[in-house]
């Protein structure tokens, strides 16, 4: 049989599906304006829900920093998609757009091609329901929502000069989960904040552990509420709920997201304290190991934050600030004129390596390219610096706050005052204060301690806020930061013209004695100034600094009319060698100053000196006559400084004796330094308790007749900070006659009968110089001094040993826990040919820094073992002498051997 196969179909559908298609390919073309028309209505009003949707979405982004739904973003992206393809058919934009416009025109007659209306009509319909479901689907509640915050946000940061040094500290710091808070403080400018946004970016590229990097800048303005919210924005806390809570919720929340996260919290240029605790951020520790990092222009602050790490940033270093000059100043200026680099190095060593002044200095100069414009900006910078372009109006103000935010006028002032002194200049302490108490700036106390310790305050506070920088006993003030105190002293404010400072000026006279009309404070130090002659009217005037000139004459008439005068410097001035008598006329001054002068005697018109507070006598070498009853008419003298006063003990109105009954008259004396060169006037020195008391200074000097010295009664002189022995040709013996009882000793001859502990002995004394003592053995009573710091000794041929090995043992079965030289930081040894012995034990000081050996062939062993940090010791010698040197062991030898310096003398 053939292939056979059969279809079955019912009849019923067939008629069907011939019924629908031919009313349908009918229905389509008849109802396509109806379509046409519900379509257009439809689309309009999705573009309208669109728009509405949209609005809804902006606001919820930019107002409250959420993120749209994808699923809201996916239904816009949609519309927009189907309004463009609907407003190509309905707009006749479709590719069959001419058949469309005919189909439009014949109303879908039946005349039109049936196929091609059947598929236009049908492709209607459908849009229009495709329109009606995105209609019905784009009714969103809740359109945007907050997303977990990155775990840290890049910060812009200008290029500057590498600061890797200072980077690697606090970085380090960051990796150490011992260290929680993080200090970083230092003088405005400096490139605080510029180190702590390198310190936020860098978490961007480094692998790490954190999950929140949160920065805040802070500022003077210390608002806790405004930092909760900058946090809580952060973390995602801060929704519409967030502004009606109070502090306390706010802390509770932010609590509540950071008690689980590892977080770094940087506060950029904090001025107080801020409480964390308060805010609700745990305090960083290393059990939750995250991390505080803070910036502050107060070391104060560090502490008062409970700082684990305080890092200071400093000032450029010169090849540093050089880069960073040139960067700004640009090529194409700095070499169109082969002057113009050495001109410029002038101009950038102005700004003394502060950034800020750097860049804006640099800046200024990027189009001055003739060498007469750069020496114009040189002496402008020198003269007056708040003339200079950006320095007044940008720099200054900035370094201001810092100034502002000093916690007294007292402070203010005082900052202020340390102007007059040169640039880059080492003030002492001591001058300072005393210049400061001369002018009124500082209260008087009766308690001499009580007075010490203010004083001091006001200069730890000073170098706290970064204001001064504090080296051991001196200040020095930034050179920006003494143009911007002159620019607030001469020029910013109501104290215009108070100052006057040409210090290291080149001056060969004085300024016009006109302009000195309505100056308060006036400094000509570190000039060529040779004479003062002309008569001068200056009734504001109240202080004059005439240090470091080449004075010869002062006029009898110069200080006629200077009736406000309390303070009067003419140190290092060699070539004075008398005072006006007119110099009587200064009825107000409180402090002089004639230190390193060539004067050769005081006009006994100095006694009408009645207020004055500070005398200053030392290395005046060629005195050879004080007036009698000169000194002890100062009756309100406080300090009286005669370190190296005169050459012999003749000198003084016929002897040093005379000169102790006056000084026994001064009742307020409490800062005394003076050199002794008379064993009777030493001896009359220990009767008078006020005068052991104010001794600070010491020197006992060509004693040419004594073999033995008592200075067992030096124990009495409870502030004696320095002790110099010297030229005393006989002397064989420093006697300390002591009385034991039990661990105290007792001092004979003294007045108070007292017994003193072993600790109390000597306990000031810090420093101890003896030398050009020949026939001196040992100094074992520097045992009983148990602060020394400094031990100096040279040119005592006869001397074996410092400490007398037989006499310590005595000592030591005496007295239980015997402890010498715990402080000791420095020991100098020159020209002892006999020495083979400094001390039996090794030296137990932790603070030992340097050992200096010259000329001592003898000395073959030093008291040092393992216990010696031999980190910080430094011993110079030479090297002959080092390599002959026995040790403990081989092991101690090869621990020393890096601190050893050849000394070539």
């Amino acid at each position: 049989m053939g292939n056979i196969f059969s279809i079955s179909i019912s009849w019923d559908d067939i008629l069907s599906r011939c019924w629908d298609s031919t009313v349908g390919q009918i229905a389509y073309p008849c109802m396509f304006k109806s379509h046409l028309h519900d379509l257009q209505t439809a689309l309009e009003e999705l573009t309208d829900l669109k728009n509405d949707l949209k609005r809804r979405v902006d606001n919820a982004e930019q107002q409250q920093h959420l993120k749209r739904l994808d699923q809201v973003q996916r239904w816009i992206t949609r519309v927009e998609a189907m309004e463009a393809q609907a407003n190509n058919l309905v707009n006749g934009k479709d590719i069959r757009s001419q058949k469309v416009e005919k189909l439009r025109d014949s109303g879908g007659g039946l005349l039109c091609n049936c196929k091609t209306h059947y598929k236009l009509g049908k492709k209607l319909a459908k849009m229009l329901m495709e329109v009606s479901a995105l209609q019905s689907r784009g009714a969103f509640e809740v359109v945007a929502e907050r997303v977990p915050a990155a775990m840290v946000y890049e910060r812009s940061i200008e290029p500057t000069v590498d600061m890797q040094s200072t980077f690697g500290k606090v970085w380090d710091c960051i990796e150490d989960e011992q260290v929680g808070i993080i200090g970083l403080y230092g003088m405005g400018g400096v490139g605080k904040t510029t180190l702590l946004t390198k310190i936020n970016n860098n978490f961007l590229h480094t692998p790490n552990d954190f999950d929140l990097v949160i920065w805040i800048e802070v500022s003077k303005d210390l608002k806790l509420e405004n930092i909760q919210d900058s946090i809580g924005e952060k973390i995602g806390s801060c929704d519409g709920s967030w502004k009606d809570k109070d502090h306390l919720r706010k802390a509770e929340d932010i609590f509540a997201v950071l008690k689980s996260k590892r977080f770094v919290l940087l506060l950029d240029d904090i001025w107080e304290r801020v409480d964390v605790a308060k805010i609700g951020v745990p305090i960083p520790d290393r059990e939750n190991k995250s991390k505080l990092v803070f910036t502050t222009r107060s070391e104060e602050v560090c502490s008062r934050m409970g700082a684990h790490k305080k890092i200071k940033v400093e000032c450029l270093a010169w090849d540093r600030a050089w880069t960073l000059f040139q960067e700004k100043v640009g090529e194409e200026t700095l070499y169109v004129h082969p002057d113009i680099p050495a001109l410029a190095e002038m101009v950038a060593k102005e700004c003394d390596g502060l950034p800020l002044a750097l860049i804006t200095v640099g800046r200024a100069m990027a189009s001055k390219k003739t060498p007469q414009e750069w020496n114009h900006a040189i002496q402008v910078l020198k003269r007056s610096a708040s003339e200079f372009s950006g320095m007044g109006d940008e720099v200054f103000p900035l370094l201001k706050f810092s100034y502002d935010n000093l916690p007294s006028e007292k402070a203010r002032s005082c900052f202020l005052y340390c102007a007059l002194f040169p640039e880059d200049f080492l003030i002492h302490k001591r001058r300072l204060i005393y210049c400061w108490v001369g002018e009124g700036i500082l209260d008087e106390y009766d308690d001499m301690t009580g007075a010490q310790n203010q004083r001091y305050d006001i200069i730890g506070t000073l170098v706290n806020a970064c204001l001064l920088e504090g080296k051991e006993d001196y200040v020095k003030m930034h050179d920006v930061l003494r143009d911007m105190a002159l620019w607030l002293a001469c020029e910013c404010g109501k104290a215009k013209d108070n100052f006057i400072v040409r210090t290291g000026a080149h001056l060969i006279k004085a300024p016009d004695l006109e302009k000195w009309k309505g100056v308060k404070r006036m400094s000509l130090m570190a000039n060529q100034i040779e004479n003062l002659v002309e008569r001068s009217t200056c009734p504001s005037l109240s202080t004059l600094l005439l240090t470091d000139n080449h004075l010869k004459i002062i006029g009898e008439g110069f200080f006629q009319h200077m009736p406000s005068l309390r303070v009067l410097d003419l140190s290092e001035n060699k070539g004075i060698t008398h005072l006006p008598p007119g110099i009587s006329k200064l009825k107000s001054l409180q402090y002089l100053n004639l230190s390193q002068t060539g004067i050769r005697g005081l006009p006994v018109e100095l006694k009408a000196f009645d207020k004055l507070k500070y005398l200053n006598l030392e290395f005046t070498s060629k005195m050879d006559i004080v007036p009698k009853n000169v000194i002890s008419s100062f009756l309100m003298l406080r300090v009286l400084r005669m370190y190296d006063c005169g050459s012999s003990d003749d000198i003084l109105f016929g002897g040093e004796e005379a000169l102790v009954e006056e000084l026994v008259c001064l009742k307020h004396l409490d800062v005394m330094t003076m050199t002794m060169r008379c064993v009777s006037a030493f001896e009359r020195l220990w009767t008078s308790l006020n005068l052991l008391a104010c001794t600070q200074v010491l020197c006992i000097e060509s004693f040419t007749s004594v073999i033995s010295l008592d200075i067992s009664a030096l124990a009495n002189m409870k502030h004696l900070d320095i002790l110099n022995i010297c030229d005393c040709e006989s002397l064989e013996d420093l006697k300390t006659d002591l009385l034991w009882n039990g661990g105290a000793v007792q001092v004979p001859n003294d007045p108070c009968n007292s017994i003193i502990t072993i600790k109390s002995f000597f306990h000031s004394l810090q420093r101890v110089s003896v030398y050009e003592c020949p026939k001196l053995k040992d100094l074992t009573w520097l045992i009983f001094a148990p602060n020394l710091v400094t031990i100096d000794i040279h040119d005592c041929p006869e001397m074996e040993q410092i400490i007398n090995s037989r006499q310590l043992s005595k000592i030591e079965e005496v007295v239980d826990g015997f402890n010498s030289f715990a402080k000791l930081n420095n020991l100098i040894l020159l020209n002892l040919s006999k020495l083979k012995n400094i001390y039996a034990n090794a030296l137990p000081s932790p603070y030992l820094k340097t050992i200096v050996v010259f000329n001592c062939p003898q000395l073959k062993q030093l008291p040092l073992d393992s216990s010696v940090n031999r980190r910080n010791v430094v011993i110079e010698g030479e090297e002959e002498w080092w390599n002959g040197l026995e040790w403990e062991d081989g092991t101690t030898r090869n621990d020393f051997i890096s601190c050893f310096r050849n000394l070539n003398i």
